[in-house]
């Protein structure tokens, strides 16, 4: 899933400050007494952000057939789903509770493969309960003895929140429209009647008719060309919890880059998209050299539309990504590296619940990492973790405590709100801290072995922490105390032994901001060289006033406003609105209405929120811009916005 994003405050950290922060832990780690004792804490593995009872009845096969209807912006068709018993439900009459939300349920029937003697369906006793904010409605279907396969026939409604349609104009062709889905948190159930929850696992087939000319795929065995009847069948042999159900379909063409690894983009994209990821293949092959063979088959990114609300989604198969991380230098392609990572920590071994969404998260920033500092040495994978910590230490004085856990407690919430850089980063530099405190030979061992033992499963927090103190601690006393295990999971912020984190590299940075602030002219600084991730430092270490002046300088020394850098714009943005740029109001309004990445969107609104003037183009901008917004985006931004009253 997605990097996450940050507060203006944020990224407006002055130099010194940020030196401050990034290259030392802060005061509460470095000071033992500050740990507050963590509390007794039970944790669930019953999913609160589901309806269903697998524990009674899952779900264990999905066979799936739909029409794509763009005039009506609706699917519709059948999903048929073979079921298993368990406990007193394995021989008797049992209950099959799935999930739902604004599907216009049409029929539930049971069929010949139940034991219908003349091959008829009968129909089934089923009921759709009061709808529940964020969770929809059960659909309650009793299930006859020795029923083991129901059909629901059904269709979504056109504004299923799961799924972005868009016209010809807000595709990069611009000839035909384009279909996309974002089904992680809870979205699923917008578009599939199914257990929407990442504790049930379940394989699928399909079959999708779309309009001539256009292609479909899906999280699963993908064509690489449309069919002559715009039918498509699609075939995913490995278990799957629901929210990696993926379906796009659009004017798209296939780029094979060696190595069972592919591209798929619209025309106009898809040579720089096959430019951009030319080093996939040879991070499946630093990662499958951590951490065991890929067990998915292929490795394809399909280059979406820029209304994706996210840098990346890692259905398995066929890693969803934005058009921003198109720089043309490679130099954002960290993110292709968190989505493969999804393939061993997320898409292999799974979080039970939304409350442990940091076993998927936390571990794959760490495998990015590992990737990154593989293909680019360490100097370059300790900047990606500087700035993480920044983020992450921005994020912990923004939220409650209780919500800078790992382990979460989401009930009755939106499970995005779990969605946050603890989740990333603090489950990040937990694991990194196991590594330095055991040994990275012994520690890469123990994630194999986890990854290995857990495949193709769900697990929870407690399951983590059982292998943990079975596999690593191992009963060595000394060891455990020195871990603070708990403070991790069930305590606030960043416990005493967080790691610490240093960057040559970002010291020279910090040396030419120093430089700035002393009077220094932009052009006269000492910048050759600099990735992004080092302009990223400067940007969010300029001073918190710059004068007309200083930011006329900086864009005329670097062509800020201008860059096709989409992180760096972000981060120069920030300034813009802050300091009333207006030579930068162009490019803002080009920004925020020429993509949907809410990582960009939520803070830059944000910002423009705080002040009356700024207020009132952010209301403008969002009112051209928001039919292109997926919903992921648009709950966000119009609840800063204040919609109901502006729009």
């Amino acid at each position: 899933m997605p990097t996450l994003p940050t507060s203006f405050r944020r990224l407006l950290v002055p130099a010194l400050a940020a030196c401050a922060l990034a290259c030392a832990p802060t005061e509460e780690a470095t000071d033992s007494s500050t740990d507050p004792e963590p509390p007794s804490v039970e944790r669930a593995t019953t999913d609160v952000h589901s309806f269903a009872t697998p524990d009674e009845v899952s779900v264990r096969h999905l066979d799936l057939t739909l029409a794509v209807d763009f005039e009506t912006r609706r699917l519709e068709g059948r999903a048929s789903l073979d079921v298993t018993r368990h406990g007193e439900a394995a021989q008797d009459a049992a209950t099959l509770v799935l999930d739902t939300r604004d599907l216009d349920i049409q029929a539930v029937t049971f069929g010949s493969e139940n034991g219908v003697e003349d091959g008829a369906e009968t129909e089934a006793t089923w009921s759709l309960g009061e709808p529940v904010e964020f969770l929809g409605r059960a659909l309650t279907i009793e299930l006859p003895a020795g029923a083991e396969r129901v059909h629901v026939d059904y269709a979504s409604s056109p504004d299923a929140a799961a799924l972005l349609w868009l016209e010809p104009s807000q595709t990069a062709g611009g000839e035909h429209p384009f279909l996309f889905t974002q089904s992680q948190a809870i979205l699923a159930r917008t578009w599939v009647p199914i257990q929407d929850t990442p504790g049930v696992r379940f394989t699928y087939d399909a079959t999708v008719t779309v309009p001539d000319g256009l292609i479909a795929l899906m999280s699963a065995e993908n064509p690489t060309t449309a069919s002559d009847d715009g039918v498509h069948t699609f075939r995913m042999p490995q278990p799957i919890p629901s929210y990696l159900l993926a379906l796009a379909v659009g004017d798209l063409e296939f780029r094979d880059l060696g190595g069972s690894v592919g591209v798929y983009a619209e025309p106009p994209v898809i040579d720089d998209a096959a430019y951009e990821f030319g080093e996939t293949p040879d991070m499946m092959t630093a990662v499958e050299a951590l951490y065991g063979p890929y067990r998915w088959g292929r490795y394809d990114i399909l280059v979406l539309p820029a209304g994706f609300p996210f840098g990346g989604m890692e259905n398995p198969r066929l890693t969803f990504v934005t058009p921003t991380i198109l720089a043309g230098d490679r130099s954002l392609v960290s993110l292709v590296a968190h989505e493969l990572a999804h393939s061993w920590s997320g898409n292999l071994v799974t979080n039970g619940t939304w409350n442990d969404f940091w076993l998927n998260e936390g571990f794959t920033v760490y495998l990015e990492r590992r990737i990154m500092e593989e293909l680019e040495g360490r100097d370059y994978s300790e900047m990606l973790a500087l700035l993480g910590l920044q983020d992450l230490e921005g994020s912990i004085a923004d939220l409650d405590a209780a919500d800078t856990h790992l382990y979460l407690h989401l009930e009755g919430r939106d499970p995005d709100d779990g969605m946050t850089d603890v989740a990333y980063e603090k489950g990040y530099f937990f694991l990194r801290m196991l590594e330095e405190t055991v040994g990275r030979e012994r520690f890469d061992a123990f994630l194999e072995s986890w990854f290995e033992s857990r495949a193709f499963e769900s697990t929870w927090t407690d399951g983590f922490l059982a292998y943990l103190e079975q596999e690593l601690i191992a009963g060595d006393q000394e060891l455990a105390a020195k871990l603070q295990v708990d403070a991790w999971v069930d305590g606030p912020g960043l416990p005493s032994n967080a790691p610490t984190v240093t960057s040559a590299r970002f010291d020279t940075v910090d040396a030419q901001l120093a430089a700035f602030a002393e009077g220094t002219g932009a052009a006269e600084l000492t910048t050759e060289g600099w990735t992004t991730h080092e302009w990223l430092r400067f940007l969010r270490g300029l001073p918190d006033e710059l004068s007309d002046e200083q930011m006329v300088d900086l864009d005329t020394a670097y062509g800020f406003t201008g860059t096709g850098n989409s992180e760096m714009l972000h981060a120069w943005m920030h300034h813009v609105i802050a300091h009333r740029y207006e030579p930068g109001y162009p490019a803002l309004e080009e920004f925020l209405t020429g993509m949907g990445r809410r990582k960009f969107l939520q803070p830059l609104y944000t910002r423009m929120a705080e002040a009356d003037d700024t207020r009132a183009m952010a209301v403008r901008i969002y009112r051209e811009a928001r039919p292109g917004y997926h919903s992921v985006s648009t709950n966000t931004i119009d609840a800063i916005l204040r919609w109901d009253e502006a729009g």
